[in-house]
């Protein structure tokens, strides 16, 4: 549905932003899924090999950098850290169930 202007006539602005938005949206679900593609199999690797589900000290570093990266890109640091928090929370869980399945 098209956002009408005060006048009625529809906003071609709010459209074109809104289109870029989706085409955005859909960039970040298909990154994210080939993420967990990848950590999946670092997942599967770390059950085989008896590695801990979990590396801290890994997370540590790319908080770090993806805090720095985002206050290069004008994004909120705080931000990024709660949204990749967010995902290695997902990955962990996922690696766990990985190991609990491997044992």
């Amino acid at each position: 549905m098209a956002e009408e202007r005060r006048d009625g006539e529809p906003d071609e602005r709010l459209r074109e932003y809104r289109s870029s938005i989706d085409n955005i949206d859909a960039a970040l679900v298909h990154l994210l899924a080939e993420r967990f593609k990848i950590t999946q199999a670092v997942g599967r690797y770390k059950a085989t090999a008896g590695l801990p589900p979990s590396d801290p000290g890994r997370e540590r570093e790319q908080i770090a950098r993806l805090r720095a990266l985002a206050v290069e890109s004008g994004l909120d640091p705080a931000f990024t850290e709660a949204f990749l928090r967010f995902i290695v929370s997902e990955v962990i869980r996922h690696h766990e169930a990985i190991a609990e399945g491997a044992d």
